[in-house]
């Protein structure tokens, strides 16, 4: 489990720059990489929501002198396929950010359809056990919670297991433990986790 232990070696040490690799994202890793060897100059990226996959084309954009459209479902068509082609034009890499690949994200320009079958794909897949416990273990030190191991054993057995989960509890224990002034244990987890409807009771 790395911090962008890349050969990219992209930035460390800043908050809004820290990538967790593990299994759920070190394909997306590895492919951007090597983004000089991509047979076009543009990837499409994938993945769920809170998975880091615009912090990671930040991250890359920076690091390549690329360019990012994130949220590129939203954008202009023609924007897009411009944006496509200059890319091909200044072998500057473009990565596509969106929440599923075409053809799931409808695109109407025949032009740009085209390009997007040509263009290389990857996706963030949801958290494995490593990563489930290293961001909720990375969640909860920035809001100045200390963690018991047996509670983020306990909390990764029972959190929805999705990116979006991991925020909710984290934001759900952190007002929990800011309310009573009481440090974290696992039956004040399981009430506050209950109460904001995180997980059932079980």
């Amino acid at each position: 489990m790395n911090q962008i232990a890349l050969p990219l070696d992209w930035p460390e040490g800043e908050r809004d720059d820290e990538f967790i690799l593990s299994d759920a994202n070190a394909a997306v890793a590895r492919h951007l990489e090597h983004w000089s060897l991509w047979p076009v100059p543009v990837t499409i990226l994938t993945g769920p929501r809170k998975s880091g996959r615009s912090l990671v084309g930040r991250l890359f954009a920076r690091k390549t002198g690329g360019r990012l459209l994130d949220d590129a479902w939203r954008a202009d068509e023609e924007t897009l396929f411009h944006a496509w082609n200059a890319a091909m034009e200044t072998h500057r890499p473009l990565l596509i950010v969106a929440d599923a690949p075409p053809p799931e994200w409808a695109v109407s320009l025949p032009d740009l359809a085209s390009r997007f079958t040509a263009t290389p794909r990857v996706a963030i897949q949801p958290p494995d056990d490593a990563l489930m416990t290293a961001l909720l273990e990375r969640g909860l030190a920035r809001r100045g919670l200390p963690v018991p191991p047996t509670l983020t054993a306990w909390l990764s057995a029972r959190i929805e297991r999705t990116y979006v989960g991991i925020v909710s509890a984290i934001d759900a224990l952190d007002r929990a433990a800011l309310s009573r002034q009481h440090r974290l244990t696992v039956p004040l987890a399981r009430d506050a986790l209950m109460q904001a409807g995180v997980i059932d009771a079980r």
